[in-house]
């Protein structure tokens, strides 16, 4: 045997060693391990629940489990917090945030809504507590023209992603969305050329966007949609040959799950560096130490919170993921 092969046997051993080790401390503590699609697929495969903002925040309200640990992005884990606010959340790697929600604060949407007085605010979930709090409700990329179709104003101000703002927009025209101007960097660095280039040499290919691209992006697409919408279509649609205009873990799930059909992205890889910062080893870190809990001021609390309650409650009526949900 090469040097090569018993490293990669070495490391494979080593890392369910880890993956049982997490799986019994989990069930020592009483925790679930809540885990978004975009991470890497190792620390998908250790988590009891996969999915997208939606799904993993209806988990999270729904969980009986003493402990919650999140491997997402910073408000991820702290939308858990916001429905679970007597139970310990942890964030494996406390560094990992979310560029989108740090382009907007609360002194930004103050100012913003000074400007369209009246308009209530529809915040993206990829935004902060706080800015959730200074908020009337939330959405996620699955249900935000659900969210905006069911306010009874017709001008809305909407946070913080404008990729997202102008999807809606173009799915409701009768409704005027004031947009904030913050987007993903990692869907924006998707590119119109590439999509081009895509189409160019794959002619047979479906491409599929996310609304957090820009929209020139997802214009060009065949279908867009959210995390939960983009795989159910690839997984649902008869063609067998896919670019996917989103974040590689995404990609990577997809591609796993799916094998009998061709699925690609585009290059450079769009890749989102935060989340990939949890790893198999700081989750059980994090859940053996329980250093890096979620801290959410009280004053902050039940507003946020009822931005996201107000939403599930119109998501809830809806069947919206049927991706791969129990890994544990």
């Amino acid at each position: 045997m090469s040097i090569m092969a018993r490293s990669v046997i070495d490391k494979t051993a080593e890392k369910q060693e880890i993956f049982n080790q997490i799986r019994a401390l989990a069930k020592e503590k009483n925790a679930v391990i809540l885990t978004h699609i975009y991470q890497r697929l190792e620390v998908q495969r250790v988590a009891d629940f996969v999915g997208d903002s939606l799904m993993l925040s209806k988990k999270a309200e729904a969980t009986d489990a003493d402990l919650i640990a999140f491997c997402g992005v910073h408000f991820m884990a702290e939308t858990a917090k916001l429905l679970n606010p007597k139970k310990k959340v942890l964030l494996p790697d406390i560094q990992s945030g979310c560029p989108m929600a740090d382009m907007i604060n609360v002194d930004d949407l103050r100012a913003f809504k000074k400007e369209h007085a009246g308009a209530p605010v529809v915040c993206y979930i990829n935004s902060s507590a706080a800015v959730k709090a200074e908020s009337d409700i939330c959405c996620t990329s699955t249900n935000a023209v659900d969210i905006v179709e069911s306010l009874s104003e017709k001008e809305i101000i909407f946070v913080p992603d404008k990729g997202l703002g102008e999807w809606v927009q173009l799915n409701l025209p009768d409704k005027k969305l004031h947009i904030y101007d913050g987007f993903c960097p990692t869907h924006w660095q998707i590119t119109p050329l590439e999509v081009d280039k895509q189409r160019e040499k794959l002619p047979n290919a479906v491409i599929v966007a996310h609304p957090e691209c820009n929209p020139e992006v997802w214009r060009k697409a065949d279908f867009v949609g959210s995390t939960s919408a983009i795989y159910n279509f690839v997984k649902d649609h008869k063609a067998t040959q896919f670019v996917i205009l989103s974040e590689q873990g995404l990609v990577a799930r997809m591609q796993a799950d799916i094998p009998e059909k061709e699925i690609t992205t585009v290059f450079p890889l769009p890749l989102c560096p935060n989340m990939k910062y949890h790893s198999l080893e700081n989750l059980y870190l994090g859940i053996k130490e329980e250093f890096t809990e979620i801290k959410i001021p009280d004053e902050i609390i039940e507003p946020a919170r009822l931005t996201i309650e107000r939403m599930l409650e119109i998501s809830n009526r809806r069947k919206t993921w049927s991706g791969p949900v129990n890994q544990g």
